[in-house]
């Protein structure tokens, strides 16, 4: 199943800066562990936002809640979920 994610972080300024900077790092590695996957085949940066687009193609809403729920990011952010289907007149 395919589902368009859109995730807005927002990190209080209170965080201290290393503290940060490791759970930016431990996102940064479980994003691209799932993107080798497939399981997260796209994302792309809003800009001027610290936001992205995603699309996560996951075997189910569980799946995604828990792959989303396991991001370190997970606690300073806001998401929507949109999931997806096949255009009738999409050639892919």
């Amino acid at each position: 199943m395919l589902y368009l994610v859109h995730m807005i972080v927002d990190i209080p300024a209170s965080l201290p800066a290393e503290e940060a900077a490791r759970i930016k790092a431990e996102e940064k590695a479980y994003s691209q562990a799932l993107q080798k996957s497939g399981k997260w085949p796209h994302l792309w940066r809003v800009v001027g936002e610290y936001a992205n687009y995603s699309v996560f193609d996951v075997s189910s809403n569980d799946e995604l809640h828990d792959t989303l729920s396991k991001l370190p990011l997970f606690p300073f952010m806001k998401i929507s979920v949109t999931p997806l289907a096949k255009h009738p007149s999409s050639i892919a």
